[in-house]
């Protein structure tokens, strides 16, 4: 049996990663996407978060891509700079296993040697009990919801945000 393995994500691994994303946005509603991104959109997307120095993981099980998590800036502006996002998408025949919560770990702790200060986890639908559970039990505090923001599936979706520390948070200025 071929232990778990949380790594770096390559160009190779961009298919797994779009047919992952896309059952996301076909099934779910922890994304508001409603059209599954394609290949060259998700490669872009990947590309544009490794320019800024940050994480875009892989998870292996068994030799197979079956999940994938990275951290992206909050937002564009160069202030909200030590502020990250993270982002966290299992295959769905491997949730309930505890993977998200293996690979939000790793993020959180490159994320803080990278110098990040700030994690934020933007979770579509209040009833995502999963993701809110697992940041939860990683520390991050919940900061608000945005009632109703969405509307997917015929129905309106909410947002939960969740922050967490990362390092000394604003405790200190950054370096």
């Amino acid at each position: 049996m071929t232990p778990l393995l949380i790594r770096p994500s390559t160009a190779d691994d961009l298919p797994a990663l779009t047919a992952i994303y896309g059952w996301h946005v076909r099934h779910g509603t922890g994304t508001f996407e409603i059209d599954p991104p394609t290949l060259e959109d998700m490669g872009r997307r990947r590309d544009d978060v490794l320019a800024k120095s940050l994480p875009y993981l892989a998870l292996e099980d068994e030799g197979e891509v079956c999940g994938y998590a990275y951290a992206n800036q909050f937002r564009p502006r160069p202030a909200y700079r030590f502020c990250l996002e993270d982002s966290v998408y299992l295959r769905a025949d491997k949730a309930g296993r505890g993977y998200g919560r293996l690979l939000l770990t790793e993020l959180l702790a490159r994320c803080e040697a990278a110098g990040a200060r700030q994690m934020l986890a933007v979770i579509g639908d209040s009833q995502n009990g999963g993701s809110i559970g697992v940041h939860r039990a990683l520390g991050f505090a919940h900061t608000g919801t945005i009632r109703a923001a969405g509307w997917k599936f015929d129905r309106w979706l909410d947002v939960v945000v969740m922050q967490r520390h990362l390092g000394p948070g604003a405790a200190t200025a950054p370096a």
